[in-house]
């Protein structure tokens, strides 16, 4: 499902003395089936922009096209479920919203609450506790009962029961360990590929970003600053900086090496593999 921002603009407590700009003409197209991640230093818009994407927040000025969905400012939009249920979020520490008494309960409250019968809400619960990776038996267990890393699951599973079009992912690694953190990027790597999702992530990571990003759109201030592949956008370390963002540790390292050998490597590298294997392939190369 494609997603289009026009212009878009929005002011918290617009109208009163406390009214602050979060975005402004904010324009970007995402394509149905891409990997995109915002990327930006801390204020310049991005949780803004998230909140629109299943309208948590609508436009002050502009608008957003959600599929054939049109979301336009100055208009009092109705019948919104259906773009939340296809726009499907997962906030930082979503373990946090666990309410029920066992994680059946818990993951069919999202599909019951957008009108699913109670015997497609438990068929897609089994579904999705598979899809994130937990057995079933964790079903009739109480989710408070698990350990961090698996109410983590139950949560993106409860999200994943809604059968979502759009998976947003805000900064859905907070906290974890590193180990966690890529289970948690593997599994949504996968989850998109197997499913066709369009995804969004929302991060302050450029190592997630470049690993598993198609198009990276850069937030500065509140406007869209940059837009790019990962390759392309990280070809220039100076131009991120001056936004208060860096390379991945991956591209530091790149650099430091090629200091070293005093030449350039053919290509830019975005994860310790593909610099693994570049330096493997010079070093067989060299007499």
């Amino acid at each position: 499902m494609d997603i289009k921002f026009h212009g878009v603009e929005y002011r918290y407590a617009a109208g009163t003395p406390f009214e602050r700009l979060a975005i402004t003409d904010v324009t970007f197209h995402i394509p149905s089936g891409e990997y995109v991640a915002v990327i930006g230093h801390t204020g310049s818009g991005k949780s803004t922009v998230l909140q629109h994407l299943n309208v948590l927040l609508q436009p002050l000025r502009g608008k957003i096209e959600v599929g054939s969905r049109t979301i336009a400012a100055g208009r009092k939009e109705k019948k919104l479920k259906d773009v939340r249920r296809r726009v499907g979020i997962v906030f930082q520490f979503p373990e946090h919203q666990l309410f029920e008494e066992t994680v059946e309960k818990d993951i069919c409250f999202g599909p019951m609450n957008f009108g699913v019968s109670e015997e497609e809400a438990k068929k897609r619960a089994r579904e999705a506790i598979h899809l994130v990776g937990l057995p079933s038996s964790v079903l009739e267990r109480s989710p408070f009962d698990l350990s961090g890393g698996q109410m983590r699951r139950v949560a993106i599973a409860g999200v994943l029961a809604m059968e979502p079009d759009v998976l947003v992912l805000d900064e859905p690694t907070a906290g974890l360990d590193p180990r966690g953190r890529r289970e948690i990027m593997e599994l949504f790597h996968s989850l998109k590929k197997e499913n066709s999702l369009t995804c969004v992530l929302v991060t302050h990571s450029m190592e997630d970003a470049a690993r598993y990003a198609d198009r990276l759109i850069v937030m500065h201030k509140g406007r869209v600053a940059k837009t790019g592949t990962p390759r392309e956008l990280f070809q220039n370390r100076d131009s991120l900086t001056a936004l208060g963002l860096d390379v991945p540790e991956t591209v530091r390292l790149q650099y430091m090496f090629e200091e070293k050998l005093g030449q350039p490597l053919p290509h830019l590298c975005l994860t310790p593999e593909e610099l693994a294997q570049e330096i493997a392939r010079l070093r067989g190369e060299r007499p």
